[in-house]
């Protein structure tokens, strides 16, 4: 008897999960729509309606236009019941965004500022949270927490940053970047964040391989929708598989890594260390950049082809490469085409609809994630 009372109360609540995914998928929608999207009876719907009125998070907005009966009711999302707040720490820069509770971006802000281990650096995180937060005039009762993006490998309990070469560190208590923030603080690795924010909304796409291109390489792998992390959470570090044997030294230690030819730094150690300038100059027509562009599309190429016929599922590529590669990466795709083993076809390939906010929108996702799961 307890068990099938669990089991109910299990079945309501992904219920009203359901309904309320559903009518925050669009901006109003009608009683029969939304009867018909979730797949529940309308007196089922209707309860889980009430349910999040009374939450504050769905309203009714008005009717549509009658069919021939009884005018349909419309509801539409409250977006801005709660918010949440994500950063992305990086050895220079610290990326944040304020999402709402669709997990739309609101706003997204990036400063310069070089990691410090320091009171004024904590502090500094917490300021910059608390801006975010009056530029937006959001109530400090509405926000769930801040997520928090680390490029680096965390332990289970995201009390440790076990290790991380780009910012220098190794077994440093997160709680060095959170202990001035007055909220809720979630910690996440960064491409593992990004690839939370590139798989949102996409809802035909259960499991996928996402391939960060920054100032390092990495990545995630998502089935079934969810993270898969691996048995010592390092799992998506597509930076060191092995691409040229015995090749280019990596900063690991290694030699013939996939980041020592596709990381960001070896197109912008070509242009003074700005990518941007790298890809301005490929506009321009610069044969010596575009010979080095070729030339790291070609190991791509290969990178992202041994990623699809591992994991034979989407694969989207991202982080500051390839943001660029909507406007550059059409000779990405020929390449795969080329070297598909089954069919001659790269349509399996996605752009990165991000450029640089994705790991803070990620980490935000987290506590809007967790939010939606605790209805």
């Amino acid at each position: 008897m307890i068990k099938g009372g669990a089991n109910n109360r299990d079945v309501k609540k992904i219920n009203r999960i359901r309904t309320m995914r559903s009518i925050f998928a669009c901006e109003r929608i009608s009683q029969p729509e939304l009867a018909a999207k979730v797949g529940n009876s309308w007196p089922t719907v209707l309860q889980n309606v009430k349910e999040l009125m009374e939450m504050g998070l769905v309203q009714e907005v008005g009717t549509f236009e009658s069919t021939g009966g009884r005018k349909a009711k419309a509801f539409a999302p409250v977006r801005n019941a709660r918010y949440a707040v994500g950063l992305e720490i990086t050895q220079n820069h610290i990326g944040a965004v304020l999402v709402d509770l669709s997990g739309e971006l609101v706003r997204f802000e990036r400063k310069k500022r070089p990691l410090e281990r320091c009171d004024a650096y904590a502090a500094g995180l917490a300021e910059l949270v608390k801006s975010l937060l009056e530029k937006e005039g959001c109530p400090t009762e509405t926000v769930l927490g801040v997520g928090i993006s680390l490029p680096g490998i965390l332990d289970r309990d995201e009390k440790t940053l076990v290790y991380s070469h780009a910012l220098g560190l190794r077994g440093v208590p997160v709680e060095e970047f959170s202990r001035c923030i007055p909220f809720p603080c979630r910690f996440i690795n960064d491409a593992n964040a990004a690839g939370l924010a590139e798989i949102r909304g996409r809802e035909n796409l259960h499991s996928l391989v996402y391939l960060s291109l920054s100032n390092s390489v990495g990545g995630s792998i998502f089935t079934g929708g969810s993270l898969y992390a691996g048995e010592h959470l390092r799992a998506g570090e597509f930076g060191h598989m092995t691409l040229v044997p015995d090749g280019r030294p990596c900063y690991c230690g290694k030699r013939g890594c996939v980041d020592a030819y596709c990381s960001a730094k070896v197109l912008s150690a070509l242009t003074g260390g700005n990518l941007a300038l790298f890809f301005d100059g490929l506009r321009a027509g610069d044969r010596t950049l575009q010979a080095a562009w070729d030339e790291y599309l070609a190991h791509l190429a290969v990178a992202v082809n041994n990623l699809r016929m591992i994991f034979d599922c989407d694969v989207i590529v991202g982080g500051y490469v390839g943001g660029f590669l909507s406007e550059f990466g059409a000779p990405l795709r020929e390449l795969l085409a080329r070297h598909n083993t089954f069919e001659p076809d790269s349509s399996y390939l996605k752009f990165s609809r991000y450029q640089l906010e994705s790991s803070a929108l990620g980490a935000a996702l987290v506590h809007i994630e967790s939010f939606i799961q605790s209805l």
